[in-house]
């Protein structure tokens, strides 16, 4: 019945785990670690977070449950006797109907993922089967169950399901060409109405977008009646961009509100329903005095849009499973700086442009592609900082290349300088610097595209209003 080691070993179904746990015999009885979360989970097993165990005590030999599909993660074992396991993926996708069978003892576990259909029978009087699950119960919900005799899916029962103890409900059970597959989970994107969010919503597979109309994460109310469970993924991309009036005292509110109060609740949130929180801030966070950015340099902002999105930035780090995406200069669909460039240079315009303020421009397309890296390759949790590439350049020095690329000299563009261009204007403080380090971000695999070459790409595409 014991094995030595601890070990983890895969199945034919995907996600599907065999633990083989050490049992440890004396002359008294013997003892086993059942759930040991950091040796599991250096080993493989998923942190799934496990917030109820529950225990089926079977009297008789041949007692037979599931197949049940349920929407939440389960680690099954046995206490004491032995079992036949038997699993069936009721997952949308190619693996669906792969089944998997192994006698459970004492000394081995098997982690069970959201969506494939669990199922046992008892091989000998008096087996306590046990189960840890990651979410509660909910009244009300439905989800695929499958007939213990389907011909499809084809157990090799040990006892023979006309001599085995089977509940009423379970004899019923539809066929697995009957079954609708149970759907993934999906990714919420906050802020769908924006250029990053808009960007986030059309690249992600199967992403619901919502905007402050849909839900407010600011309404107590809202937020509890939101099915979190739904979803695996959270992706922020709701934020109070107006730099300016956030100096006023109607923007200031509305800037902690947004970019403070909403990022801290849902931290919480993401911590409550075991969700992945991305979230997105900004080089304002910084003053700007040095010339380029590292991920732990201290935060000091200078105003307060800064201000607010650093307090976001606490607040998202209260998340056990969070990436925070700094970025600058964002430039996607809809209105932006570069778009407002094309326009001048249509118009026949020769304004003037800072020179004083050096940074690199980041197309959403790059960003939604490091957002997307970063989730897809597991990369470690915390802070990226997330631009294109390229030499850092100034506003004046984007506003040429934008009018060369518009059929315009690059000399009809004139240099100001910060101070000169908030004469007699009410502007908040900007960082001068704004470049980052990217080293981080490209130590997971990801190298991002040379910003003068999206810029080209970029201004070759027409402008949408």
């Amino acid at each position: 019945m014991s094995g030595t080691d601890l070990a983890v070993e895969t199945t034919p179904i995907p996600g599907l785990l065999v633990v083989r746990l050490p049992v440890h015999a004396d002359a008294r009885g013997w003892f086993k670690e059942g759930w040991q979360r950091a040796k599991m989970t250096a080993l493989g097993l998923p942190d799934f977070g496990p917030v109820q165990q529950n225990v089926s005590f079977n009297t008789r030999r041949g007692a037979t449950r599931g197949i049940h599909t349920e929407p939440w993660d389960k680690f099954v074992s046995v206490a004491t006797g032995r079992a036949f396991g038997a699993w069936v993926d009721m997952r949308e996708g190619p693996a669906f109907g792969t089944v998997f069978t192994i006698e459970l003892d004492p000394s081995v576990a098997v982690f069970v993922p959201r969506g494939v259909g669990n199922s046992y029978q008892t091989l000998e009087d008096g087996v306590a089967y046990s189960y840890l699950v990651n979410d509660h119960w909910r009244a009300g919900e439905s989800y695929p169950a499958l007939d213990l005799a389907d011909p499809d899916a084809a157990i090799d029962w040990p006892i023979p399901l006309a001599e085995a103890e089977i509940s009423e409900k379970d004899r019923h059970n539809p066929r697995l060409a009957e079954v609708t597959p149970m759907e993934p989970l999906r990714t919420l994107v906050l802020g769908a109405g924006g250029q990053l969010g808009r960007a986030l919503v059309a690249a992600i597979p199967g992403a619901v977008g919502v905007t402050r109309a849909d839900l407010d994460i600011a309404d107590a109310a809202a937020v509890e009646a939101w099915p979190w469970h739904e979803y695996d993924v959270v992706v922020n991309a709701a934020a109070y961009t107006a730099v300016d009036a956030a100096e006023t005292p109607e923007g200031r509110a509305e800037a902690w509100r947004v970019n403070a109060v909403a990022p801290a609740t849902l931290a919480r949130v993401a911590n409550e329903h075991r969700l992945l929180l991305v979230h997105y801030s900004t080089d304002y966070v910084f003053d700007g005095h040095l010339a380029h950015h590292v991920e732990d340099e201290p935060l000091a902002p200078l105003g307060v849009y800064g201000q607010s999105k650093a307090a976001g930035e606490l607040a998202v780090a209260c998340a056990e499973r969070h990436y925070l995406l700094r970025t600058s200069w964002v430039i996607g669909e809809g209105h932006n700086f570069v778009r407002t460039m094309q326009r001048l240079a249509g118009d026949g315009v020769s304004p003037a442009v800072v020179d004083d303020q050096f940074g690199r421009l980041t197309f959403t397309d790059e960003l939604v592609r490091a957002t997307l890296h970063l989730i897809d390759s597991g990369a470690g949790y915390g802070t990226y900082h997330v631009s294109n590439g390229g030499d850092p350049m100034s506003w004046a020095d984007v506003a040429r290349r934008v009018f060369e690329l518009s059929g315009r000299s690059a000399s009809d563009v004139g240099s100001t300088t910060t101070a000169e261009y908030g004469a007699g204007r009410s502007l908040a403080p900007r960082p001068r610097h704004s470049e980052f380090d990217l080293t981080r971000i490209r130590a997971t695999g990801f190298e991002p595209e040379d910003a003068s070459a999206a810029l080209e790409r970029y201004c070759g595409t027409a402008s949408r209003p």
